[in-house]
């Protein structure tokens, strides 16, 4: 039995349960990591997982039911279970819940990929891993780590309305970190982010991060801020570099901006949002040069797909323009509660998991200025880049965030390195203050966001560049 009968099987048990809607996912997805700590590989993980999981829609009340068996009678029996959750949930609901529209799609799609990552040998894989740690532990790391992570996922989903779409997502990515140890602290570096940088591509995304030519300077970094001095308290003016603003840009923007925590339907992990549907259109985030986009359409970026999976194509749109707020990541039944024509934003993290509004790629479009230019018109500043800590309030307004490293700004120029930098803020104010952005646009990969109960992992992308902000306060100490 193929995937799409499979899931075509489910849909049609649910229908002939008393189902207005309903849809199936069909997925197979393979996993593998490794990690390597001081010269030696200390750890593979490799994993593999298929089933099918089954939504229905009765009344205003929704049901979930999966299977790890892709069988006939087995298929219709999830679709008539989901149906049968979805009228009991119906018993305490309002009125009959509403889909935005979204056109019977029958299509394909693929993530890039020039090199499948599983067909590379785990030795050279490790070899690779080995090489990086070693020659960190040779220029000043105590510890020094490496590990990547892939994952291969294949989706079948079919609608009662018309979809049937097949997808195809290859993912990997890597990271180093050095650490090293004093009398009082350890300090820590890493590249070429703080958990690796990832994106939807093969395994030549993990050879153009090159680890191993940065290996010596992550390594002799970590050990020179263990005497560099203390990042100063009080208000400056602070550059972000780009994988930095990519995590401020996530805790802030981008969990605020979630359709189902403004609604209140969303408030168990990490809370709701700051954002009052009201304002949409009018309420004031940040200065003109924010603009923040929704594209799950990037090439290669960790938040790409097709379709989301509720069938709805992957379409670019505005989420803040010109430092006004005018859209959000929803899906077909939030977005129908909240007025709008618009879905797109929604995905599971496995067959067994029901699909939930979930972060794309967002990110900042690019700015007018450079790096260089930015730090030449800076007469007096810090540059904090790679993120070591963050924490942010339930209604995601109230930030600390800290990073691994900090440099001063004199006279247009970096200066000596700064440990310890921290910075803190309240999300518009912050953003509000951001005068330069640079045009040096990278999509950085979270591969670990967090959300739903049971717990989902989800893969986002944060397209960001290095930005300058006004009269931020820094030296935060806990």
């Amino acid at each position: 039995m193929s995937e799409f009968d499979a899931a075509e099987a489910a849909v049609q048990a649910a229908l002939d349960a008393g189902a207005r809607y309903a849809d199936a996912r069909v997925m197979h997805r393979r996993t593998e990591s490794m990690s390597a700590r001081n010269g030696e590989v200390e750890s593979l993980s490799q994993d593999a997982s298929s089933g099918l999981g089954v939504r229905a829609l009765v009344g205003s009340g929704w049901g979930f039911f999966a299977v790890p068996n892709l069988e006939f009678g087995v298929s219709r029996d999830a679709g008539r279970r989901a149906a049968e959750i979805a009228a009991a949930s119906a018993l305490v609901g309002r009125d009959d819940s509403t889909l935005v529209p979204s056109e019977p799609v029958q299509g394909s799609w693929a993530s890039e990929c020039t090199v499948d990552p599983f067909t590379v040998s785990l030795a050279d894989k490790g070899d690779l891993l080995v090489r990086a740690t070693t020659t960190m532990r040779e220029n000043g790391a105590d510890i020094a780590e490496g590990q990547y992570q892939l994952w291969d996922t294949e989706k079948w989903f079919v609608s009662s309305e018309g979809h049937r779409i097949d997808q195809h997502i290859r993912e990997s990515g890597a990271g180093i970190m050095s650490t090293a140890i004093g009398d009082d602290e350890t300090q820590r570096r890493s590249y070429p982010a703080a958990r690796g940088q990832y994106g939807t591509r093969g395994w030549e995304f993990v050879e153009e991060i090159d680890l191993e030519s940065h290996a010596a300077r992550v390594g002799s970094e970590s050990r020179e801020l263990l005497t560099a001095p203390m990042c100063p308290s009080g208000e400056t003016t602070l550059i972000l570099g780009a994988e930095q603003l990519a995590l401020q840009i996530h805790e802030s923007v981008g969990h605020a901006i979630e359709l189902d925590r403004i609604l209140g339907w969303e408030a168990a992990y990490a809370g709701t949002s700051w954002l009052d549907l009201a304002q949409l259109g009018s309420l004031k985030y940040g200065s003109p040069l924010m603009n923040i986009t929704i594209d799950p359409s990037i090439p290669g970026a960790l938040g790409s797909f097709g379709y989301d999976d509720e069938g709805t194509p992957a379409t670019k749109r505005d989420a803040v323009r010109e430092g006004i707020w005018v859209g959000v990541l929803a899906g077909r039944d939030s977005a129908a509660v909240a007025g709008l024509d618009y879905g797109g934003s929604v995905r599971a993290d496995g067959w067994a998991r029901l699909p939930m509004v979930r972060m794309t790629n967002v990110g900042l479009e690019p700015g007018p200025h450079t790096f260089d230019e930015i730090i030449a018109e800076t007469d007096d500043g810090i540059f904090m880049e790679t993120n070591r800590s963050w924490s942010i309030d339930d209604r995601r307004l109230n930030f600390q965030f800290g990073t691994e490293v900090g440099y001063e700004v004199k006279n247009g120029k970096l200066g000596r390195l700064l440990r310890n930098p921290t910075y803190t803020g309240i999300g518009p104010q912050f953003w509000s203050s951001m005068d330069m952005l640079s045009n040096e646009t990278v999509a950085w990969g979270t591969p670990n966001c967090g959300k739903g109960q049971p717990g989902q992992t989800g893969h986002t992308g944060h397209p960001a560049a290095p930005a300058r902000f006004q009269n931020v306060r820094v030296g935060v100490r806990a």
